[in-house]
């Protein structure tokens, strides 16, 4: 059985759809995991202050994990390991050793220096919770989690060499192990450590999430060896190309920090009401963008080196029309089905119904640009296939700023044109509950990302005469489909009703669960009859079973 698992772990998986579900899967399970944490977490403490403080103190990790982790993130690196692999093994291996050491050396002194310069950053990005006496436990908890982005650079540098050679299971388990990390902190440190047994529960994950990447690793004799000794040469090239993605990330990083620091303004819990809905919406996010994202990307770089244009925008279309096949619909359940799937995810202990019911508004609003993130995750890796990363750094800083001015625009408006604020109230039913001014920020959020892929949409179909043609027409059956779904999911819900008790968590369940699969079932009837080509694809690949999929041996590197 063990010898079984290993097998599969070190199995390459070759076919976009194949590759793309398999990744779904695990990021399934791991989004299950996540859920489960939120769901304890929220018992624990409710949208409260505490909860505040502990996703408050992500936030300088999170920031120098996507700026100065870019330099060895997979998107980068990817392309020049293969190329350095072709060369021959001993150039590659070379490449490895300078990369790594000149990794650890500077993530481990930008760590050293943020954990010196927390307690004066902090309370300009949090103002709403450094005029509390407990801020100096956020700076004690913001250190011990600066640990995290030292053990996850390292993942993602051990996970470009994984993804190189196609083995993306073990790219896909990893978050499930730090997921898991999470939840052991929760049960077992919190009670004896407090907030601080929390985070050791995330350094805990981060490690699991970097050793899992090891064994594969260590078989292709490319673990690297720390050298003082380093070879600017090859860093110079990667610093060049990771630059625009560093300020890409690192913009978008900064938008959600400020986003968070105007959620501390507004009342204690708010930030934890926006990072419910956000982790709630990155389920779909996860599960349709970023598995179809990480499934192309290496094929996408090859195709793109060998100069096979025709076929990396063929790859390019099929993910995109995948991507918008599964994530409208899926959008659209979320909006109907927003409040079960809050109370049944969320709906236990500290979590009162006032809370379920805003995290309901903020998700759904979120949940408007599911699509967007998904088409911008594959778009921009297409760009860094192509060695291109200067466009999705200009993009992104567009959008970076505004998310930040349309947010704080709305929120304005919000709390000062009592018309606007009645109606947004009453479209998601929350008049009477306090803090509502948070729905501005996913709102600015939303709008902002619907912007980005509609700029990068217009430019690949400059670059690419006839991409939005074959797009245009997955769009059209995918949205009229998904507003029946809808619909009838919607009507679903007031039949059922009338047989299953609302009151219990199980209740709720089934009610939201038979009126999706209800509006699910007619779905598939719609798009059987339009004869949708997606629907077909996604018929062969399951029949194909994935899973009995033979590996493609690799190429075997020069000796």
């Amino acid at each position: 059985m063990v010898k079984r698992i290993f097998k599969l772990f070190g199995k390459e998986i070759n076919g976009l759809h194949e590759a793309a579900y398999l990744l779904g899967f695990f990021a399934l399970l791991s989004q299950i995991l996540a859920l489960v944490r939120d769901r304890m977490l929220a018992a624990h403490f409710g949208a409260s202050h505490s909860l505040d403080l502990y996703y408050a103190a992500f936030n300088i990790p999170d920031l120098i994990f996507v700026t100065f982790a870019s330099v060895v993130s997979i998107s980068v690196l990817v392309p020049f390991i293969i190329n350095k692999i072709d060369e021959g093994f001993d150039e590659g291996k070379k490449f490895i050793n300078n990369i790594f050491s000149f990794f650890f050396l500077l993530i481990v002194a930008v760590c050293l220096i943020a954990f010196f310069l927390v307690p004066i950053i902090m309370p300009r990005i949090f103002p709403g919770l450094a005029e509390n006496g407990s801020f100096d436990q956020l700076i004690s908890i913001s250190r011990i989690l600066l640990l995290s982005p030292i053990l996850l650079g390292l993942s993602n540098f051990f996970a470009s060499i994984t993804q190189v050679y196609k083995r993306f299971i073990i790219y896909a388990v990893s978050p499930l192990l730090y997921n898991f990390g999470i939840i052991v902190g929760i049960i077992f440190l919190y009670p004896i450590f407090g907030l601080r047994g929390l985070v050791f529960g995330v350094v805990m994950g981060a490690l699991l999430h970097l050793a899992i990447q090891i064994p594969f690793v260590c078989k292709q004799k490319l673990f690297p060896k720390f050298s003082f000794n380093i070879d600017f040469q090859n860093i110079k090239k990667v610093i060049y190309l990771s630059i625009p993605r560093t300020l890409t990330l690192g913009m978008s990083q900064i938008s959600e920090i400020a986003l968070l620091g105007l959620a501390s303004l507004i009342q204690f819990g708010s930030i934890s009401v926006f990072t419910f809905s956000y982790n709630m919406q990155s389920v779909p996010l996860a599960i349709i963008g970023v598995s179809y994202s990480v499934a192309a990307f290496p094929t996408l770089s090859r195709l793109f080196n060998n100069g096979n244009k025709d076929k990396f925008i063929a790859e390019i279309i099929t993910s995109a029309r995948h991507i918008i096949f599964w994530s409208i619909p899926v959008s659209v359940l979320f909006i109907v089905l927003r409040a079960q799937i809050v109370r049944t995810i969320l709906g236990s202990g500290e979590f009162s119904w006032s809370d379920t019911r805003l995290t309901a508004a903020t998700l759904a609003i979120f949940t408007l640009s599911v699509l967007s993130q998904c088409l911008v995750l594959l778009f921009v890796r297409g760009y860094y296939s192509m060695g291109n990363t200067r466009k999705p750094m200009l993009v992104s800083a567009i959008t970076g700023v505004l998310t930040i001015v349309l947010s704080f625009i709305l929120m304005k408006v919000f709390q000062n044109v009592d018309g606007f604020r009645y109606f947004i109230e009453s479209l998601f039913r929350v008049e009477d509950i306090p803090g509502t001014a948070i729905l501005m920020l996913p709102l600015g959020y939303s709008l902002a990302l619907i912007i980005n892929s509609i700029i990068f949409w217009i430019d690949f179909n400059k670059c690419f005469a006839g991409f939005s043609k074959v797009l245009l027409v997955t769009l059209f059956q995918s949205f009229s489909t998904s507003i029946i779904v809808g619909f009838v999911s919607y009507l679903g819900l007031n039949i059922f009703s009338t047989f299953l008790s609302v009151r219990t968590v199980f209740g709720i369940f089934m009610q939201g669960f038979l009126a999706g699969m209800l509006g699910i079932a007619v779905g598939i009837i719609i798009l059987l009859l339009l004869n949708n080509q997606e629907i077909k694809e996604i018929w062969r690949t399951l029949h194909h079973k994935i899973w009995r999929v033979k590996p493609i041996p690799a190429d075997m590197p020069k000796l």
